[in-house]
């Protein structure tokens, strides 16, 4: 929708939804991961008559991963340097999301709007800023003793946090996009 002659606004929703199989410490993962967002956008055309654009706004951030926890060959876990058996861990479960709201910022060439053309090309390169990632490390179906099960929940939090950490490189998003419109 155009607001002035050099500003639109536009409204975007991506989702893509990825299995992977990963290995983070000593511990195997199997799980999926869901990249969905929904956009609120404004392009700033800077330079009059021109295709190039500013492109700020906010995102509605649903990215987030969901994964089980696998044993070693051995049947172990080893979570912050210590070996748990099987029995010790019962089912290890993993969850990741970010912030909800993701300020956005990006370039682009294009205008879905231009009156005097029908068809239109667009691309932008950008991202947005999803914040540090929010870990929850499960483990259901400790049955041994209690002093085994209070060690491995103050090594799951341990092991949390070491996750935390390495997602720390994952604050900023990358986004690329390419679009067609058609003008009636």
């Amino acid at each position: 929708m155009p607001m002035e002659s050099n500003l639109n606004g536009r409204f975007g929703i991506n989702y893509y939804k990825h299995d992977f199989d990963s290995r983070s410490g000593d511990i195997d993962y199997k799980g999926d991961a869901k990249l969905q967002t929904f956009d609120v956008l404004f392009d700033w055309y800077i330079i009059p008559n021109s295709n190039f654009r500013l492109t700020g706004g906010v995102m509605y951030n649903g990215n987030k991963a969901e994964a089980k926890g696998y044993a070693n060959s051995q049947g172990n876990y080893i979570i912050n340097k210590v070996t748990y058996t099987a029995a010790d861990v019962g089912t290890l479960s993993a969850d990741v999301d970010f912030q909800r709201a993701a300020p956005y910022f990006g370039i682009g060439w294009g205008n879905a709007l231009t009156q005097d053309k029908r068809w239109n090309f667009a691309g932008d390169i950008g991202a947005f800023y999803q914040g540090k990632a929010h870990v929850n490390l499960v483990s259901r179906g400790c049955t041994t003793s209690t002093a085994v099960c209070r060690l491995l929940v103050r090594d799951l939090g341990l092991e949390e946090q070491r996750l935390s950490d390495e997602l720390a490189k994952h604050k900023f998003f990358p986004v690329l996009r390419a679009s067609v419109s058609y003008n009636f």
